[in-house]
């Protein structure tokens, strides 16, 4: 037996409903935490993904912009959704489940794009995306309260040099630059997480969940970025098993320019 989890940016829920399907169907993680959903707690497809068996849903949306939902097959023990900046952007929605004899928050993240320019004197949208960053510090891995921690989520933050095609080249573009990835490093350690994708696969091999809508083909040119994560507290290392990264679905149809990361643990 085993638990699993899996992250996704849809790029619009509703839209690309039949992939989150599929995906359920033939992965059947135990908990599935979406991203940039596009759409309105009232107009989310509760019913479609709970005849798939999916009974335990926590969203928080809003029409047309971000938005993350969380699908569990175990039931949620807690649910809690935060709001950053003093903005109404729904990027953050929280749950607690138990697998094994452990009880687990898991936090899902949708971390500000940040525009185009890295500068935040001139934009608005960077720095936004560095003050979210600044108050994600205050999520931390061990709450004090005796639960174990997951966090999950498109960061859009390619931290190390091999989480991006060329390191070189995409210094100075936005979910590279040295400011953001030091500011992730830094909320990842000193939050006391775990980032367990390059725990199970250690640098300097490469790692891409994102694949830009501009590249005419992106799977011969390959410039991806890895903006996609999983973080756990130090507990769940030892129980961690595989990693999938789902590449493939951006090869469907209609695909969302992510692709889904899963990992098991063996945790029944």
């Amino acid at each position: 037996m085993s638990f699993s989890i899996a992250t996704w940016n849809i790029n619009s829920v509703r839209l690309r409903l039949p992939l989150v399907l599929q995906l359920l169907q033939k992965e059947k993680p135990d908990v599935l935490c979406l991203q940039e959903t596009k759409c309105p707690d009232d107009k989310f497809p509760y019913k479609a993904l709970r005849a798939a068996g999916y009974e335990h849903i926590a969203v928080h949306g809003q029409k047309g912009y971000h938005g993350v939902a969380t699908l569990s097959l175990r039931p949620f023990e807690e649910v809690e959704k935060k709001e950053f900046c003093n903005k109404h952007d729904c990027r953050h929605v929280a749950v607690v489940i138990k697998a094994g004899d452990k009880h687990i928050r898991i936090h899902n993240f949708y971390v500000p794009a940040g525009g185009d320019e890295p500068d935040p004197e001139i934009n608005p949208k960077f720095r936004h995306k560095l003050d979210f960053l600044e108050e994600m510090k205050a999520v931390k891995a061990d709450m004090g309260d005796g639960l174990s921690s997951i966090l999950v989520g498109d960061l859009n933050i390619a931290p190390y040099e091999n989480d991006v095609w060329s390191h070189k080249q995409l210094l100075k573009i936005v979910s590279h630059t040295p400011i953001e990835t030091k500011t992730l490093i830094e909320l990842c350690s000193q939050g006391g997480w775990v980032d367990l994708m390059r725990k199970k696969i250690p640098e300097p091999e490469k790692i891409f969940t994102w694949w830009s809508y501009r590249a005419k083909d992106w799977e011969t040119s390959n410039r991806g970025r890895r903006l996609d994560h999983i973080w756990s507290s130090p507990d769940l290392v030892p129980h961690m098993q595989e990693m999938e990264i789902l590449t493939e679905a951006r090869g469907m149809e209609k695909p969302s320019d992510h692709v889904p990361v899963i990992m098991r643990f063996d945790l029944a």
